[in-house]
């Protein structure tokens, strides 16, 4: 069982730290693989928005850790608490992976762990964080960045989506999907998504694409093309295109490419069909076609994605 240890101190922004404690604190009834034990680490009672935290271990307990996630915290105008800075450091050099939800992204930061590192942080701070640390690549228009130890987010929902891509990675996308179900979120928003959408996604009933979205869904061993989803979507190639970009922040083929990918992830990873099977079954053609866009989102070939994940014990029951 992975240890998650979620680092508090004052001024922790206390949605950021709930969403992590809700995503990796209890399995879903549906997963029978083993889940995270998570620890609560800080200095005494910490005052964390409205509420006072009595943390379960102190700071040192951090570097015991497999996984430490450190939220946001309020005041980036200061430089963090000292005795934080040097407990996520040590940690990381004794082998943990540390993530920042938010502004947590100014907490790695001191901590040298983002130099000459490409990061993210809530878009409202990013010119404060490369201002300050400027040995750091600061991306303000990405949901998240993965660097394979240390991982980075934007706020709010992104950091939803990074909590999901670590399960996803340690677990694979079956079990990050139910998990998503369970907290009623999206399953998957790729980190390079755009972290500003100019216009606000619509409510259900009224969502421009909401039927577009399933149909599609349905459809991805066929060869869609951008027109295909217009004329389902009774609207013109252009018009799709905008209600695309400020939906999900992308491109109508860049959305139905990461569909593919995610459901050839989940082939790969539940099932023994070729590669050239799984090529068919989710549109991409031929084998030669999936490696190429498979490795070039994932980072790995699809073969060596599922010997991957077959070692790892997983499981819904």
């Amino acid at each position: 069982m992975d240890t998650v240890a979620l680092a508090v101190t004052d001024g922790m922004l206390h949605f950021e730290l709930s969403l992590a404690y809700e995503v990796f604190g209890s399995a879903p009834d549906a997963v029978s693989v083993p889940w995270y034990d998570v620890a609560v680490c800080g200095p005494d009672a910490v005052q964390v928005g409205r509420f006072r935290l009595e943390p379960d271990h102190g700071l040192d307990r951090l570097r015991h850790a497999d996984t430490v996630i450190v939220p946001g915290w309020v005041d980036v105008d200061v430089d963090p608490p000292a005795d934080l800075v040097d407990a996520v450091r040590a940690a990381h050099e004794a082998g943990a992976r540390v993530a920042s939800l938010c502004t947590g992204a100014f907490v790695l930061a001191a901590a040298g762990l983002l130099d000459g590192r490409r990061a993210t942080t809530h878009w409202a701070h990013t010119e404060a964080l490369a201002a300050r640390f400027p040995e750091v690549e600061v991306d303000p228009d990405v949901l998240y960045v993965d660097n394979g130890s240390v991982l980075t987010s934007a706020g709010k929902a992104a950091a939803m989506d990074l909590c999901l891509h670590l399960v996803r990675l340690d677990h694979g996308s079956s079990i990050a999907n139910v998990v998503a179900r369970r907290l009623v979120v999206p399953p998957h928003r790729d980190g390079g998504q755009a972290q500003f959408v100019t216009t606000p996604v619509p409510a259900p009933d009224n969502h421009p694409l909401a039927g577009l979205f399933p149909w599609v869904m349905e459809r991805l061993d066929q060869p869609l093309t951008v027109e295909d989803l217009a004329r389902q979507a009774r609207m013109s190639s252009r018009h799709l295109g905008r209600h695309f970009r400020a939906t999900t922040g992308t491109t109508p083929l860049q959305w139905l490419l990461t569909q593919r990918i995610r459901r050839a992830q989940e082939l790969l990873e539940t099932g023994d069909d070729s590669v050239d099977a799984i090529a068919t079954a989710t549109g991409m053609g031929t084998a030669t076609t999936l490696r190429r866009h498979f490795n070039r989102t994932v980072g790995v070939p699809p073969d060596t994605y599922r010997r991957t994940f077959r070692s790892r014990p997983r499981g819904i029951s």
